[in-house]
């Protein structure tokens, strides 16, 4: 497993491009709103990333066709923006991006209800930032690599609700995906120890229901088999000398 340690100059671009990622996504977040398309989202945040000096990571990337991955409900991951999907009252709607800059990725997304959403929705929101909240706290040197996914895990099935073990975090810097694999669950091994200069993408995901998935007919959109609904929330991380930064936080 070559998991890297990014120099001084990469954490520094890093530092740059995560703060351009979290500020968009913060601005998606207040336009996030009953009537407004995905498509418009998206839009807006292409622009925003391109005119503070970054490129967005995500459009092209193997084909991909926006800027911003829109999960709306039983979606889990990679959903594409539309101009005729807009968002309704009560929907949980997950925005993930990245953003590159001098060469350096970095990669984040936040979860909201729309309006008024149930009960349920509104736990799956909790959780999902307590997971990540829970898993940052421990990634730090010397934790073993693989007890984030046990927090994770511990986290998420405590409120009743399922990992979908297909889906992971990663390395994230040099390229949008690198080693290693952040599982969001215990797999038995404890996995390599965590060193400071690594950058790691922490992302929970989880679903209400299942945790199965399947691939719509556009190859991208990624459901929950039982059409539950689905949470994510993610946070590039710097393990530091102490502990670590997050790097995709305002």
């Amino acid at each position: 497993m070559a998991i890297t340690i990014k120099t001084e100059e990469e954490i520094l671009y890093m530092k740059i491009g995560g703060k351009i990622l979290a500020e968009v996504l913060q601005e998606i977040l207040k336009r996030a709103r009953e009537g407004v398309s995905t498509y418009e989202l998206d839009i807006f945040a292409e622009e925003f990333i391109r005119d503070k000096g970054g490129i967005p990571a995500f459009k092209g990337y193997h084909g991909f066709p926006a800027t911003l991955c829109t999960a709306i409900n039983e979606v889990i991951v990679h959903g594409i923006p539309k101009k005729d999907e807009f968002l309704k009252n009560g929907d949980l709607l997950t925005i993930d991006s990245g953003v590159i800059y001098k060469d350096l990725y970095t990669d984040a997304a936040r979860s909201i209800g729309i309006g008024e959403i149930s009960k349920e929705k509104e736990r799956l929101l909790k959780t999902a930032k307590m997971a990540l909240s829970r898993a940052t706290d421990i990634a730090k040197p010397n934790t073993h690599l693989n007890e984030i996914g046990k927090i994770i895990e511990a986290t998420v099935k405590k409120e009743g609700f399922h990992v979908i073990h297909n889906l992971t975090g990663h390395g994230v810097g040099r390229k949008l995906h690198e080693e290693p694999i952040v599982l969001n669950y215990w797999e038995g091994k404890s996995g390599p120890l965590l060193q400071p200069g690594m950058t790691l993408a922490i992302e929970p995901i989880f679903s209400a229901g299942t945790s199965e998935m399947e691939t719509l007919k556009d190859n991208w959109t990624i459901v929950t088999v039982d059409r539950s609904t689905a949470v994510q929330e993610e946070n590039t991380i710097l393990i530091t000398e102490s502990g670590n930064e997050i790097l995709t936080e305002i």
